[in-house]
């Protein structure tokens, strides 16, 4: 049986920088799972490659058809932004291992759905970094966009201090976190745990 290792973390602590590295490590083998979107796309993305970017109708009849794993909305000053996962035939855990991402939440609506399915799959990996070089690391990364949001940024830099509180974290029994100072170092510590993890099953 496969695991689903569970990428989180807070705005900016590097998350897609991770995820991209986790995921193409050869070593690993982690298969992806491409979640959807209602946000509008952001400079330099592709639909299909970091999203599938849909429309709000789109949602609505997958929720209709029970296709939806989970689904969490951002209330952003520009609308509210709906991020999905579907079952959608990208998971195959009888066959591989898997590499996702995504919030608390997320992460709960996740598990439960595959728990009420008599499987327990999912393993969580928590990313932090330093709120001084994050927030640093979110403006930097905005100034490159061509309509640049910084109230949208500040936005997410304070919900993301209540959304993944200590006692959120207890709560969901996330009791190891990964110090993403050095991102190669970081990647290297998680690269150990997930195939230690992987040991302990065993992919049909």
């Amino acid at each position: 049986m496969g695991s689903i290792f569970y990428l989180m973390g807070k705005s900016a602590s590097g998350k897609d920088s991770m995820f991209r590295m986790l995921a193409e490590d050869k070593e690993l083998g982690l298969k992806t799972v491409t979640m959807y979107t209602t946000r509008p796309r952001r400079s330099g993305e592709e639909d299909g490659r970091e999203y599938f970017f849909r429309q709000e109708a789109f949602l609505l009849q997958k929720q209709e058809e029970g296709q939806v794993i989970e689904c969490r909305t951002y209330e952003t000053v520009l609308g509210p932004w709906r991020y999905f996962t579907l079952d959608d035939g990208q998971i195959d855990l009888g066959r591989f291992h898997y590499l996702m991402m995504g919030t608390l939440e997320s992460y709960e609506n996740t598990k439960k759905y595959f728990e009420s399915r008599g499987r327990q799959v999912l393993f969580p990996v928590y990313i932090e970094v330093e709120d001084g070089e994050r927030l640093l690391r979110a403006v930097k990364r905005e100034m490159c966009e061509k309509e640049p949001h910084y109230k949208e940024v500040c936005r997410r830099f304070l919900a993301d201090s209540e959304d993944f509180s200590r006692e959120r974290l207890d709560r969901f029994e996330i009791d190891r976190v990964f110090q993403n100072q050095e991102l190669l170092v970081c990647k290297e510590e998680i690269k150990a745990v997930i195939l230690e993890k992987m040991k302990e099953s065993v992919v049909y």
